[in-house]
Parts: C-alpha cells; sequence; structure tokens
C-alpha cells in the first residue's frame, strides 16, 4: 500500500484557521491549537452576541420611551397599556424612532392613548 502524506491538505486546513484569526493578538493568531480554541470561542461569542442584541435594542427603545413619556407626566407602563386599551398598534422601535426624531409626532400619540 503507498505512503500517504497529508502535509497539503493539514496545512490547508490551518490556513484557513489561522486566516480567520486574523488580527487576533499574539499567539492566537500564529499556534495553530491555540488559534483553533479562539476560533471556536469566538464563534459561541458571536451566535450569544447575535440574541443579545434583540435583547438590548428592545430595552434601549423602552428607555427611550419611557424618557419620552415622563415628559408628559406619566410613566412607561402606563403608556404601554393606554396604548393596549386604545387598540393603538405600534411597536416600540418606531415609538422610539419618534421619540428621537420626531416629538411633535410622539406627543400627539401620547396625547392620544390618554385622552378620554
Amino acid at each position: 500500500m503507498a505512503r500517504v502524506k497529508r502535509g497539503v491538505i493539514s496545512k490547508r486546513r490551518h490556513n484557513k484557521i489561522l486566516g480567520l484569526n486574523k488580527g487576533y493578538r499574539g499567539t492566537k493568531s500564529r499556534l495553530i491549537q491555540v488559534a483553533t480554541e479562539s476560533m471556536l470561542h469566538a464563534g459561541n461569542y458571536a451566535f450569544h452576541g447575535r440574541k443579545r442584541k434583540k435583547r438590548d435594542f428592545r430595552r434601549l427603545w423602552i428607555t427611550r420611551i419611557n424618557e419620552g413619556v415622563r415628559e408628559s407626566g406619566h410613566t412607561y407602563g402606563t403608556f404601554i397599556n393606554a396604548l393596549n386599551t386604545k387598540n393603538i398598534k405600534i411597536d416600540r422601535k418606531i415609538l422610539s424612532y419618534l421619540v428621537t426624531n420626531d416629538q411633535n409626532t410622539f406627543k400627539a400619540v401620547v396625547e392620544t392613548a390618554f385622552k378620554k
């Protein structure tokens, strides 16, 4: 049986891993064992970060809405409850945009929500 030399294949695989780790500091971008481990950790962090981003943006939107509603003397919870009882369907992302970029429209929404 002929001898199989795997130098080219393993070198290609190593270069792929080291290419993914470009810009890392120290041995994480040079040594294959450390680079492999750091690549796997980076993948896990990226996965969790994609899930985390959704939570972080929702928290940001809620904070912005709360600040905007407090100017009119109400709280975030009462505002959301008023929107739901009036059956006004505007999501938090749009409300946050209105708070930051279009104050007059947001004030009109708040007045409509709390109108008797």
